[in-house]
């Protein structure tokens, strides 16, 4: 399909040009006051993983500000809350413990990025720490940090993602509920009873 592909860094370096000191500087090892205080505040991440074979997953995980839990400058976890158990991420990290996270704060143009090796734990008093609403995690994702730093504000200043003025209209696209509904066709079931379904079932399943 392709015509033109780059297969190698040095022609990627000759179209791309190298890093500047400030970029290369600019990465950690450890979890800085910074970087905790950012941790502390975000809402939300993204998580990268792969298996293997190099199949990649990027999962989101959200909760109230500070639902990451720092341990220290090298060590961080984060709660497990319910999903729809396909357990991709999970699975990954059996197979390839490597991890990358991105956390975001809404309205903050900056992100922090964080790449390590991960490992699923249970302990106790981990997960007694992340509980939320009196319900504990199954098992949370202890993460040992090796890489960390903050990533400039270009992508959300390109996308507008911050600016309700630039947001498209929501009926613009179907929902989730709306595209599966169309895709499985339940049998005895309108669309209005299965979005409410769907609904229900996922204000009962938060936790």
């Amino acid at each position: 399909m392709f015509k033109r592909v780059v297969t190698s860094e040095s022609e990627l370096r000759a179209l791309m040009g190298a890093p500047s000191e400030r970029a290369i500087k600019k990465e950690m090892a450890t979890l800085d006051e910074p970087s905790r205080a950012f941790i502390a505040r975000s809402p939300f991440l993204l998580l990268a993983t792969s298996d293997a074979s190099g199949r990649c997953d990027v999962s989101p995980k959200g909760d109230g500000p500070g639902f990451v839990r720092v341990l220290d400058e090298h060590h961080l976890v984060i709660p497990d809350r319910p999903g729809n158990k396909r357990l991709d991420g999970l699975r990954n990290l059996l197979a390839n413990p490597h991890i990358g996270l991105i956390f975001l704060i809404p309205g903050r143009e900056e992100t922090l990025r964080v790449n390590g090796r991960a490992s699923i734990v249970r302990d106790e008093d981990i997960l007694e720490s992340l509980a939320a609403r009196d319900k504990r995690p199954n098992v949370a994702i202890a993460v040992e940090v090796e890489e960390c730093f903050f990533h400039c504000p270009k992508a959300f200043r390109r996308s507008q993602l911050w600016e309700p003025e630039a947001w498209p209209d929501r009926s613009i696209l179907p929902s989730m509920a709306c595209v599966m509904y169309e895709r499985f066709k339940p049998e005895g079931k309108t669309l209005d009873e299965y979005l409410r379904e769907s609904e229900e079932n996922t204000q009962r399943t938060l936790y």
